[in-house]
């Protein structure tokens, strides 16, 4: 570089400095913005951090609404959209307006990695991210930027992070009460096989954990069965299980597996109970050629209660979704992403009583919960980091005729044994 007109030393030397304190200071607004340390006082005395101005508050979501569950994403987007609405119409939170950044990812990890480093600058907290691979992708990031983080995903690798809340029950949980369930009913017996469908991953490695220590502890036995994301024709899986002597089948996966277990279970003589957990059902497939079978032969254990129940609600929510998407399914992903976003909501609305909207101080807002209750199902406990917030579960059946599909069967308990698991797990 060519300096024609260079100034004196000490003008360049003070210009340096200066140069070095603008970059030194951007560096550390970087950083702060980036692991949500920002601790700038708003006009209103609430001290804002990334995704928080005095107008906004900006939300995320990596959601899937191309890839395996879409039906669960556009759900649970429409949901919490709708809750945003509601609450920008009575006054938003801390004064500020609510606004959801949505991004795509298809259930694709790369693409989720790529999602989330394009909205993690500008949002305060993530009330869905869909797919136990996705969060498990992301969970270094997630702590570093201290950002809530709700998964639509309930592997039990994803607890002990403490910005990271697996809401309501994990996978394992589920199917040691799919176990006891069945074993109540007089579907199971002592010495019987117990078939398992289960996605490869975090998801049904979780729930196999979970129906292998129950069969133990029954004095039965389980034969796995592995598949992909990918596979949507189980006919090979039937076979073998048939082959096994499975006298019920659990099932770990997608809504279009359950759907086409069911269908080739029922075809091929296979008539044994079949009980998958909430991601494995979806109210589409009552349209389907496999309904039939899915009403006579499947039954949903939850944390969540069925939308055609009763409580309160569940019921004005499953109304007002209908105003704002009429002709719209209402299914059980409506009423978790609904839950998600009203506790999420609880969160900053505590943080902002606080003082704080920083990102850490939404997080410590979160785990003072130990008793959090939207009214649509049961309360749950956030101040455990390493504990699933529920221990309760729901049974719920396929139903035609009902809203979302599904009707309780049994209101939420917690299944014999379950301390004891999750004592003996640490």
């Amino acid at each position: 570089m060519n300096v024609t007109h260079p100034r004196p030393r000490t003008a360049r030397t003070a210009a340096l400095a200066a140069a070095l304190a603008a970059v030194l200071l951007a560096g550390t607004a970087c950083s702060s913005k980036a692991d949500g340390g920002s601790t700038d006082d708003a006009a209103d005395g609430v001290k804002a951090g990334p995704g928080v101005n005095e107008k906004t508050i900006r939300l995320g979501a990596l959601t899937d609404l191309t890839g395996p569950y879409a039906t669960l994403g556009k759900s649970i987007v429409q949901a919490q959209q709708m809750w945003a609405d509601e609450t920008n119409a009575a006054g938003g939170i801390c004064g500020r307006e609510v606004e959801i950044v949505v991004k795509d990812h298809g259930y694709d990890v790369q693409k989720a990695v790529t999602a989330y480093a394009d909205i993690a600058p500008d949002v305060v907290a993530l009330p869905q991210v869909i797919g136990s691979p996705v969060v498990a992708a992301l969970l270094d990031d997630i702590e570093r930027d201290h950002m809530l983080t709700f998964p639509q995903a309930w592997a039990a690798s994803l607890l002990g992070r403490d910005p990271v809340q697996v809401l309501g029950t994990t996978y394992d949980l589920d199917m040691i009460a799919a176990v006891d369930f069945l074993t109540r009913t007089k579907k199971l017996a002592k010495g019987d096989t117990i078939g398992h469908v289960y996605f490869e991953g975090d998801y049904g490695a979780n729930a196999l954990e979970g129906s292998e220590w129950a069969a133990e502890q029954a004095g039965m036995k389980v034969a796995g069965q592995k598949i992909k994301a990918t596979d949507t024709d189980l006919t090979a899986q039937v076979a073998a299980l048939s082959k096994a002597g499975a006298k019920a089948i659990l099932i770990s996966a997608g809504p279009a597996q359950t759907a086409s277990l069911a269908g080739v279970a029922a075809a091929r003589g296979l008539k044994v109970p079949i009980v998958t957990s909430a991601p494995g059902y979806a109210p589409q497939l009552l349209k389907t050629p496999a309904a039939a079978a899915l009403e006579a032969m499947v039954h949903v254990v939850s944390a969540a209660p069925a939308v055609s129940s009763d409580l309160p609600g569940v019921k004005k929510m499953v109304a007002s979704y209908q105003k704002a998407y009429p002709g719209e399914p209402v299914d059980s992903g409506v009423l978790s992403g609904y839950n998600a976003a009203r506790l999420m909501g609880t969160d900053l609305k505590k943080a902002c009583e606080g003082g704080s909207l920083t990102r850490q101080d939404v997080v410590k807002a979160h785990r003072s919960q130990k008793n959090a209750d939207t009214g649509l199902g049961t309360p749950q406990n956030f101040t455990y980091v390493t504990a699933p917030a529920s221990r309760s579960t729901y049974v719920l059946k396929p139903d035609a005729k009902a809203v979302g599909g599904l009707v309780g069967v049994e209101e939420a308990h917690k299944a014999p044994g379950v301390d004891a698991y999750l004592a003996g797990r640490g």
